[in-house]
Parts: structure tokens; C-alpha cells; sequence
């Protein structure tokens, strides 16, 4: 055997592959360092499950967290739109006169009645007539509470018709049959013949003329006396 050939690397199938694999490796591992930040680390699945339990927590605390940041502003905003709404016609002014015990303009809620009007201007005097109030009747802003006087109610009452009377006397020359006919003691028949004495004799000069009417007699001349003139 020649000494050259002992001393020298081992040629053959098994030198050939080692060298390859040699010069192969500095390659693997340039690619796998190139490609290692693209892939995943291997995970297990209860490592899996772990994970996503956190991302639930994660959410839930989240949405729980704007929740809460936004629910204090709505609150605030209903609160503002109540007092805008109920603020408008809150009060009532309203002028409370005549038999009470404490005249003048008051407060008084939304929604009053004129008997709390009464009692806030200390309620009423006792010449008041508290048949004519009705005390059940709701209040409006601005309005009067009068309440009258038991005297003034039965002078209001009995005024209009003596009032009529005075004022308003006929006249037997320009009187029609209607008119004579709504006198005391005058009926249809009486007041026809008046109009036929006027005819007859010419205008009445005064009233005691009445007592040449056929049907009118001194008692009757003198009812009628104030109430007609010629």
C-alpha cells in the first residue's frame, strides 16, 4: 500500500456526503433565520383556551369601562330635560280680592283651585257669601278671585228691578198695547182701552186722565201713578 494514499483525507461515498452536509448547513440556517420571525410558536391547547379566557376578560372590562364613562351624561341630560319641561308653568299668579282676610296677588302651584286661593289670603271674612264662589274651579295664571259680600249680592239682586221701574216710566201718548199690557193691574183688555181713549180724546195732559178709563179705578190710579207718564 503506497504511503501517499494512508496519509491523505479518506476518499469515498461516506467523505463526500459529510462535506456536503457541511457546506449545506451555514444555508439551513440563514433561511431559518430569515423565515423565523413568520412562524408562530407552537401552542397547547389549554394554553389556548387560557388565552382566550384573558381576551374576554379583557373585553368585558372594556365595555363595562366606556359604560360607565358614558352613563353619568345621560343621567345629567335627563335631569336637565325634566327641570326644563316642569319650570315653565310651575307657578300661578292670581289676585284675591273682596271678603277675605288678607287682599293682594299670590303663588300658588300649577294645578290650584280657587279655594286654595282663598285660604292662602287667609281665608274668608265673615260678611263673605260663599254660595256665589264656586271653590271647586281650577285657577289660571293672571286671574281674580272675587269674592263678594252678602250684603252686595242681595243689593246686586234686588236692584235691577226696582232700577227698571224708575228709570223707565211709559209714556201713555207714544205707548203701544205691548207695552201697557206689562204694567201691574194693566191686562190686554185694560191697555186696549187706553189706546181707544187716546184716540178718542186726543193725547193724554196728565196722568189722572187714566181714571176716565173705563176699568181703571182710583185704587189701580194710584199703583199706576209712578210708573207712567203722559
Amino acid at each position: 500500500m503506497s504511503p501517499f494514499r494512508s496519509q491523505g483525507p479518506p476518499i469515498g461515498r461516506g467523505g463526500k456526503g459529510a462535506g456536503s452536509r457541511r457546506c449545506a448547513r451555514p444555508v439551513v440556517e440563514a433561511l431559518r433565520r430569515e423565515t423565523g420571525s413568520l412562524q408562530l410558536p407552537e401552542i397547547s391547547r389549554q394554553q389556548a383556551i387560557v388565552i382566550c379566557m384573558l381576551v374576554l376578560v379583557v373585553l368585558v372590562g372594556a365595555g363595562k369601562l366606556l359604560g360607565a364613562r358614558h352613563a353619568p351624561v345621560q343621567k345629567r341630560a335627563q335631569i336637565k330635560l325634566v327641570g326644563a319641561s316642569g319650570g315653565s308653568h310651575a307657578r300661578l299668579l292670581v289676585d284675591v280680592s273682596g271678603a277675605v282676610r288678607r287682599p293682594g296677588v299670590y303663588k300658588l302651584p300649577a294645578g290650584s283651585r280657587i279655594n286654595d286661593a282663598i285660604l292662602k289670603a287667609g281665608g274668608e271674612t265673615k260678611k263673605a257669601d260663599p254660595t256665589l264662589v264656586n271653590r271647586a274651579a281650577p285657577l289660571t295664571d293672571g286671574q281674580q278671585v272675587l269674592v263678594p259680600e252678602k250684603v252686595l249680592a242681595a243689593a246686586a239682586a234686588a236692584s235691577p228691578a226696582g232700577a227698571t221701574a224708575a228709570a223707565a216710566p211709559i209714556h201713555l201718548n207714544s205707548a203701544t198695547l205691548e207695552q201697557l199690557d206689562e204694567l201691574p193691574g194693566v191686562g190686554p183688555a185694560t191697555a186696549q182701552r187706553i189706546l181707544d181713549y187716546r184716540t178718542a180724546n186726543g193725547p193724554f195732559k196728565t196722568v189722572d186722565e187714566l181714571d176716565s178709563v173705563s176699568g181703571i179705578g182710583p185704587a189701580k190710579l194710584a199703583e199706576l201713578r209712578d210708573l207712567v207718564v203722559p
